[in-house]
Order: structure tokens, then sequence, then C-alpha cells
């Protein structure tokens, strides 16, 4: 199956009920010229990290892509949570020989005890099967994730298509236009002269009348507003990470359109440069956000 193109925005999520709690991944995405990975995880997790950059590495190519894990506390697992009496003695003897010490110091509180470390110990997921189960996670959210790109990038290329045919139809239209603005021109040049009295050298009069029309010619302009059509179509099929090439594309429509208002001797051939230059700008800012 041929590569799609793929928006740069995107989001998805997975999760999955252990006895420890909910464990949560979640993906999302904005533009970006290159990639750009940030995960926000529980320390727990955080070993996990360089084998999920890798996996997201593997299917993403451009864009700031966050990844976020958490994992929550199970009522089961809170329940089975058991208090080292031990321990807390030992702590409450060391809290109250500092209390001698420094009167002024603060009593530990219940959290405080709690989160003593040994006071209490609960039902934990080992690191192995944390990766385990984060992997399958990224897997799951990943699938879903680049389909959500893919589904926005294909309406994106709908939209840079249908510009397309618009200029194809402006390219269409000016083209017959040529060879009569040509003569026009042509005509007015030698009517300018008769006006004037002056008896030109026919060489030098030939030599000038086709300097002018090479001047405001715009076949060769037209020519390469097709081939960059041509070439724009054959992109959006081809797919892939295409997004810098159709941005390098957009610079080349501008340049031809931009060309084709200056070589412009009547009004129709100005309002088609106009109506260009809007048609490039709207593709180019939806370029930005392909991948």
């Amino acid at each position: 199956m041929a590569n799609r193109i793929r928006s740069m925005t995107g989001y998805a999520s997975a999760s999955r009920e252990l006895p420890q709690g909910t464990l949560s991944l979640e993906l999302r995405s904005v533009n970006n010229r290159f990639l750009d990975l940030q995960f926000r995880m529980p320390e727990e997790a955080r070993a996990c990290e360089p084998l999920l950059r890798e996996r997201i590495a593997a299917r993403i190519a451009r864009g700031k892509v966050e990844c976020r894990v958490s994992l929550g506390n199970s009522s089961q697992a809170q329940s089975a949570t058991t208090v080292d009496e031990q321990a807390v003695a030992a702590l409450l003897s060391a809290a109250a020989r500092v209390q001698q010490l420094a009167p002024g110091a603060r009593a530990l509180s219940v959290a405080d005890i709690l989160r003593w470390p040994g006071v209490a110990s609960g039902q934990s997921l080992s690191a192995e099967a944390l990766r385990e189960a984060l992997l399958a996670l990224c897997d799951q959210a990943l699938a879903e994730f680049v389909a959500s790109r893919e589904r926005e990038g294909a309406r994106l290329a709908d939209f840079l298509l249908e510009r397309a045919r618009a200029i194809a139809g402006i390219v269409e239209a000016v083209r017959p236009r040529i060879p009569a603005l040509l003569q026009a021109q042509r005509e007015r040049l030698l009517q300018r002269l008769a006006d004037s009295g002056v008896t030109a050298d026919p060489d030098r009069l030939a030599q000038e009348l086709v300097i002018h029309a090479a001047r405001i010619d715009v076949e060769e302009e037209l020519s390469r507003l097709e081939a960059h059509v041509a070439e724009l179509r054959g992109t959006l099929e081809r797919g892939g990470a295409a997004g810098k090439r159709l941005d390098f594309l957009m610079q080349e429509f501008n340049r031809e359109s931009n060309t084709l208002g200056s070589k412009s001797v009547d009004s129709d051939t100005s309002r088609a440069a106009i109506e260009l230059k809007v048609l490039v700008e709207q593709m180019r800012e939806q370029v930005q956000n392909i991948e």
C-alpha cells in the first residue's frame, strides 16, 4: 500500500487496567520543521523513554510530538497497602529526638510518615511488566495516531489538488491570449513610430520588436506552472513525508506567478496573476501542516 500524505497535527491515547492502577499513554503533535519528541512520565517509567522514543521515531518523521504517560493507583492497590510498624516506631523515635534538639521543628504528619521510605508498601509493578505494558500501549496509540494524521493529510491533499486544478484552469485561459497580446504590442509600437515620424532601420526595428516580445511573452512561465502542477500531483500521489518538497514547490509557484504579473500588459493577465498568487498563498499555508 502506498504511503499517504500525513498532517503534522494528530492525537491518540490508549490505556490499560493493571492491578496497580490505570496505565495511560497519550500522543499529541503540532507543526515543527523537524521531529521534536518530548516526554512527560512518572519516574518509575523514565527508564522506558529510550524505547518509546525509538518506536515513535520509526513511524513519525516531523512534528513536535508530546508523549504523556500516567499511572493511577487503583482502589485495590490502595487497600493492599501495609504499614511497617517497626519502621513507624523508629521514625517517630527519631522525630522525637529531633524535636528535643530543635523544639521549633514541625511535627510529622500522617502523610509525612506514609511517604517515608520503607513505611508503606503495596503491590508494585515490576520494571519488566511496566516496560511490556508501555510498549504495547505505545504501539496501540501509534496506530491510531498515524491514522489520525493520515485522515487529516487526506483532507489537506484534497485541498491542494483543488487549488492545483484552479491554477491549471488559469494557465489554460491565459495561454490562447498570448499570440493576440504579442501582435497587439507589436502593432502599438509600430504605430508609435509612425506617429512620431521617425524612420527606423528595418534590422534595428526587427531586433527591438523581438526583444520587446521576449519581455512580455509568458509562455515559459505558463509551461513551468504546468510542470509544477504535474509535480504537485505526483508528490501527493507518492505520499510519505512530502512536506519539505511541497514547501519548495510553493516557492516555485510563487516565483512564476510573480513573473507573470510583472510581464502582464493587459488587465486580464494581471487579474490572472493576482488569482494565482492567492491560490499559491492558500496552498503554502496548508503545506506548513504536512509532514
